[in-house]
């Protein structure tokens, strides 16, 4: 925030005469030349308590004398407008006059068009809607044939702001006689309103295996924009390690991800646990099936 101009100190008084009127439109080119806001000099210094010098400014050819920009108390000299010479002069003064009134025309062209054109787009939403509880509108019935077990407790959790609308969802998947649960399944969705996220989520998703080692990306078609399949699978055919992928979508400014967990050992109830290319399947089928209903 700018600071208010403050009031001129009275200057001490001058204790020799006056310099005479110089040809110049600026000081003297041997004078120290004061820094005034946007290079012009600050106003005149007064010769006595409430009068100002009728030399300290010299008046620009042609042009009327006006109070200086950025400060308040100047007031304008007694000179009288004075017409221009038969031949050149003042050059110098109409360059810095016209600089002034082409900034002026540029600060108005530059408000005028944020006012007409606006400063965004509006979101492309696609008609989704953002439910309060993502688990109650959440469809992974393909898990279902493997995980028979119903979570009693799932967690959610919910955001409705003016830049974005956000929806999470935790769930259990347990088999049938597991004292815990065996694997996990994790969803979110988020309907940006005020910035396109395209860029950003191509740059995290299709790139995810550069930055994290031992991931595969593989590109989803027919689904949204764009999607794509994050997995990595340390198990190898046993039934230890662990097994982890993710299906990302992006539709329009709306993204969904819906994710799946599970780790494997000795001591692990589920000794028969799902392949990759299953749980690939469920994730497909259940997310097209979540974002057709959002939609409704």
């Amino acid at each position: 925030m700018s600071t208010p101009p403050q009031p001129p100190q009275q200057p001490e008084q001058p204790s020799e005469a006056p310099a005479q009127p110089s040809a110049y439109p600026y000081p003297h080119p041997q004078s120290p030349v004061p820094g005034g806001p946007m290079g012009f000099p600050p106003a005149a210094p007064a010769t006595q308590a409430g009068q100002q010098s009728v030399y300290a400014q010299p008046t620009l050819v042609g042009q009327p004398v006006q109070p200086q920009p950025g400060n308040p108390y100047a007031q304008p000299g007694p000179y009288p407008v004075v017409a221009p010479p038969p031949t050149g002069g003042g050059g110098a003064g109409r360059a810095v006059l016209w600089a002034v009134v082409g900034a002026v025309v540029a600060s108005a062209a530059w408000a005028a068009g944020v006012f007409l054109i606006g400063t965004g787009a509006d979101p492309d939403l696609r008609g989704y809607t953002a439910p309060s509880n993502l688990c109650n509108a959440t469809d992974y019935s393909s898990f279902k044939e493997e995980y028979t077990e119903n979570d009693s407790a799932p967690t959610h959790n919910s955001l409705e702001d003016d830049a974005l609308d956000e929806g999470l969802c935790n769930l259990s998947l347990k088999k049938s006689g597991s004292s815990y649960a065996d694997a996990y399944l994790s969803v979110q969705l988020d309907r940006h309103k005020k910035t396109d996220p395209g860029p950003e989520f191509t740059a995290t998703w299709k790139n995810y295996a550069d930055s994290h080692t031992g991931y595969d990306v593989e590109t989803v078609t027919g689904m949204g924009d764009e999607a794509y399949l994050v997995s990595d699978d340390t198990t190898s055919g046993s039934s230890s390690g662990s097994l982890y992928a993710t299906l990302a979508v992006r539709d329009g400014w709306v993204t969904y991800t819906m994710s799946y967990s599970a780790y494997y050992s000795s001591y692990s109830d589920d000794t028969d646990p799902p392949k990759l290319a299953e749980v690939s399947d469920w994730l497909k089928a259940d997310t097209r099936t979540t974002l057709g209903d959002l939609r409704d």
